[in-house]
């Protein structure tokens, strides 16, 4: 009964959108006026210690409105944000879900220079360089889930280059490696959520259609992490190409998978059980579609279109009061939990990354 309901819910705000003057949503104003009252929203309805990982998309979000809309509030709440923390990541030593929110903590130490901002976060990283990975059945890796590789990669590219120390690139780029070679759908170009998805796994998981189970927010999680790292390599660093290489792939094959609403469902490749667009996997796929476009990696007569689509989609899950709907909850793979009311401070982080790179592109 839910998910007919969401259904129809879904195909009356599609509805309401086809009805009105989606020309708005482009223009810089709206754009920056929507992003603000997102991103105010959701500082008002805290969750979540600060330092967690759904804070770490959040504030990642802040940061690019703040760059966006130069708004002296979301500055602050990142200043507030930090200095409630002490500055420090999570404290599990190598979850790359701890490391997340220190991506913030770099980009504010660009601006404000002081050392405190990322001495915690250098002082971890090299403890967890020394320190031998526990691994385990399903977790044979560092990061043995495809969501860790937008947790972690950024954060350490982001200080080694920051730093000039080519040893967090390059300890970055093992990892990174590894959960590419466990993960990635060689077929599909898509990430498996962690072991338990794969086919070769002793019980696998399908889908009610017999596909593969493929996350939406955890490929997502992907896109959003590889623009991150794409952002910071310079142009001629060795293991770019890597990136680069499945990143293409990967944009090529969410590009398939948008629906007619403009929005990616719970589960990539069984859209019909998942009726409802999601608002997370959504908006991380818009911003890395729109990044790649932006950043002449992807080609624009192509991949435009599917980002009007997607950017007028994520808008019609704007709330009245400004939160982001439709936002499915905290979990490991695709469900159809979620309504207009759903929401999770990762989905606004996502919708303002998205929001930060649409607004740059020539409409």
């Amino acid at each position: 009964m839910r998910k007919i309901l969401s259904f129809f819910l879904l195909a009356f705000f599609a509805a309401t959108l086809n009805a009105q003057n989606t020309d708005k949503f482009f223009k810089p104003r709206h754009i920056k006026r929507t992003m603000n009252k997102a991103a105010y929203w959701q500082l008002k309805n805290p969750k979540h210690e600060l330092y967690d990982w759904t804070n770490g998309a959040f504030y990642a979000g802040i940061f690019a409105a703040w760059e966006t809309t130069g708004s002296k509030r979301l500055w602050n709440a990142m200043i507030e944000m930090g200095e409630a923390n002490e500055w420090k990541p999570g404290p599990r030593l190598q979850h790359a879900d701890d490391h997340a929110i220190c991506q913030t903590y770099i980009d504010v130490y660009r601006i404000e220079k002081d050392k405190k901002m990322i001495e915690p976060f250098r002082e971890t990283v090299d403890e967890i360089m020394a320190t031998p990975y526990e691994t385990g059945e399903i977790r044979p890796i560092t990061w043995w889930w495809c969501d860790a590789l937008f947790m972690a990669p950024p954060a350490l590219v982001k200080l080694g280059v920051t730093l000039d120390e080519p040893k967090y690139l390059e300890f970055s780029d093992r990892l990174f490696h590894e959960t590419y070679d466990l993960l990635f759908d060689q077929d599909e170009n898509l990430y498996a959520r962690d072991m338990k998805y794969q086919t070769s796994w002793k019980e696998p998981k399908l889908e009610a259609n017999g596909e593969k189970i493929f996350w939406s927010r955890g490929n997502g999680w992907v896109m959003g992490g590889l623009v991150r790292v794409l952002e910071e390599l310079p142009a001629d660093y060795e293991n770019r190409a890597f990136y680069e290489d499945q990143y293409l792939k990967m944009a090529e094959k969410i590009k398939s998978l948008q629906q007619e609403d403009g929005l990616w469902r719970a589960s990539l490749l069984d859209p019909k059980s998942y009726p409802g667009g999601e608002a997370s996997g959504s908006g991380f796929f818009t911003y890395a579609l729109a990044w790649g476009v932006n950043n002449g990696l992807l080609d624009k007569a192509k991949y435009q279109p599917v980002i009007e689509k997607a950017w007028i989609g994520l808008n019609g899950l704007i709330q009245a009061d400004g939160h982001v709907g439709w936002t499915q909850p905290i979990g490991a793979d695709p469900r159809a939990n979620f309504t207009n009311d759903s929401w999770e401070v990762y989905g606004t982080g996502a919708f303002l990354l998205a929001g930060s790179e649409v607004i740059k592109m020539d409409w």
